[in-house]
C-alpha cells in the first residue's frame, strides 16, 4: 500500500471520529473565560496531545491488544458499538450532549493549561471512539517491508493534519461559531452525528466479518 493510500484511508475516518469542526464550537464554550492568547496556546497543546495519542495507537495498540489477548475483532465490535452508541446518542439529543461535554471540559477551580491533556484532549478530543478507529486501522498494516514503511508514513500524515485542523479550529472557535451562528451550528452537529453512527456500523459489521470468517476456517 502506498503512502498516499493509507492516508486516504485514514484521514476521513480519523476526521469523523474526532470532528474538529463540531468540536471546536464546545472547546469555545468550555474557553470562552480565557483571553484570546491563553485560548490559542490551549489549543496548540491540545492538537499536540490528540496527535500524541492517535499515532499511540495507530503504531503500538495492535501490539498492546495483543499483549492483552485481545482480538481485532473483539476491538471493531467493542469500539464500533461505543463510537454507535455516542453517536446516537449525540443524533437524538445534540443539545444535552453538548452541554455535558461542556460540563467535562470546563472544571472549576482548574488551571487554564491543567484542562489541556484531561479533558480537553481525553475523551473530549481523542476519547476512546478515536483511539479504536487508529488501532483498527493500525492493524490494515502490510506484514513487513517497504509497504510497512509507506503505510506508517500515510497513516502518521493523516494523524498529523486532523491533529493541525484541531489546533486551527480550535484556535479560531470563537471566530467560527460567530459565523455559522446556533441553528447551522446545531445542523452541522446533527450531520456529524449521522456519518459518526455510519462509521461505527462499519467498524462493528467489520467485526462480526471477522468473527464469520474465522468460524469459517475452523469449520
Amino acid at each position: 500500500m502506498s503512502a498516499i493510500a493509507a492516508f486516504l484511508l485514514a484521514f476521513p475516518a480519523l476526521f469523523s471520529i474526532v470532528n474538529p469542526v463540531g468540536s471546536a464550537f464546545i472547546f469555545d464554550s468550555a474557553t470562552s473565560h480565557l483571553p484570546h492568547d491563553q485560548r490559542a496556546r490551549l489549543a496548540g497543546r491540545v492538537g499536540l496531545y490528540s496527535l500524541f495519542v492517535m499515532l499511540g495507537a495507530l503504531w503500538g495498540g495492535t501490539y498492546v491488544l495483543n499483549f492483552f489477548g485481545v482480538s481485532i475483532a473483539a476491538l471493531r465490535i467493542g469500539g464500533g458499538s461505543v463510537v454507535a452508541l455516542n453517536a446516537w446518542n449525540l443524533l437524538t439529543a445534540p443539545e444535552h450532549r453538548e452541554a455535558r461535554k461542556q460540563e467535562q471540559a470546563a472544571p472549576e477551580g482548574q488551571a487554564a493549561m491543567d484542562m489541556a491533556f484531561f479533558p480537553l484532549t481525553m475523551p473530549f478530543t481523542a476519547g476512546p471512539g478515536t483511539i479504536s478507529v487508529a488501532v483498527a486501522l493500525g492493524a490494515e498494516r502490510p506484514a513487513h517491508g517497504l509497504a510497512q514503511l509507506w503505510f506508517f508514513l500515510g497513516v502518521s500524515g493523516a494523524a498529523a493534519a486532523i491533529a493541525a485542523m484541531v489546533w486551527v479550529f480550535y484556535r479560531s472557535a470563537d471566530r467560527v461559531a460567530g459565523w455559522l451562528g446556533t441553528s447551522a451550528r446545531r445542523s452541522l452537529s446533527r450531520l456529524m452525528a449521522f456519518l459518526l453512527l455510519c462509521i461505527g456500523v462499519q467498524i462493528l459489521i467489520g467485526g462480526i466479518e471477522d468473527i464469520v470468517l474465522s468460524l469459517k476456517g475452523i469449520g
